[in-house]
């Protein structure tokens, strides 16, 4: 064991975004190696319309190399985001990715620690809460995939653009976590640190937990440079995507 574990989510991966897939890839090659394990705490892809889809040229290219790192010891954990919440168990073996709850408690390096995607922490988001519900079902879930791939990807490019307008039209303090939220989530999970995605606003996070003091990390999205959080017996810290040779560090939302 290498004593070092990855978080990353929010990268967003899509044939249109290019430059986000080489700088994973990259991550991949010369960051994830060797390490004990790396959470994928959901998004992975911009959106997952179902596992039959997993030759599409982005979605194989990651799936052989999350194998091949997994391969080579470094355990792979994924969670749905609220993007890929349809990517099933086929495209995890594949990928050789072990799917998690969200959310889940583990044991890392002697801290309680509290994973989730985040999108659950911000309740203010009435709408947003609902929709999540519904589409969650396992029923609407199979449904969806029933429906002709080709319909499935107009869907999920429709709801993206619907997505990005409501957005536009929300006030920004409802897309963020909120605050009784993430403590009543500490107080259910027994933990003293928590890391999730799903905002976009990377920082940490000091949180009153009881009469001590817990943590909670934001991971950084992957719409410009990328990062990922690196934790040890030592801590964690929040650390910049190496940037890949064949993307630079352009910008490419």
């Amino acid at each position: 064991m290498s004593g070092r574990t990855l978080f990353i989510a929010d990268l967003h991966l899509a044939e249109e975004r290019p430059p986000a897939s080489g700088r994973f890839l990259h991550f991949l090659e010369t960051v994830a190696g060797g390490a004990d394990a790396l959470y994928i705490l959901g998004d992975l892809f911009e959106y997952w319309v179902g596992d039959d889809d997993l030759d599409a040229p982005v979605a194989r290219q990651v799936a052989d190399k999350l194998r091949a790192l997994a391969a080579t010891g470094t355990a792979v954990h994924f969670m749905h985001g609220n993007r890929d919440f349809l990517l099933a168990q086929r495209y995890a073996e594949e990928s050789g990715m072990i799917l998690l709850d969200d959310p889940v408690v583990i044991d890392l390096y002697g801290t309680r620690t509290l994973l989730t995607h985040g999108d659950t922490l911000c309740t203010d988001d009435l709408g947003y809460q609902r929709f999540r519900r519904l589409v969650r079902q396992p029923l609407v879930r199979c449904a969806l995939r029933s429906l002709p791939l080709g319909w499935r990807h107009a869907m999920a490019r429709s709801a993206r653009a619907g997505s990005e307008r409501a957005k536009g039209g929300k006030p920004h303090e409802i897309m963020d976590v909120n605050a009784q939220a993430v403590a009543d989530a500490f107080r259910r999970s027994g933990a003293m640190r928590m890391i999730h995605g799903h905002t976009h606003r990377p920082a940490r996070h000091v949180v009153a937990v009881g009469n001590d003091v817990g943590e909670r990390w934001v991971l950084p999205d992957w719409y410009g440079e990328g990062g990922y959080l690196v934790c040890s017996a030592e801590g964690c810290e929040l650390l910049p995507a190496p940037a890949s040779p064949m993307s630079g560090s352009a910008n490419d939302s």
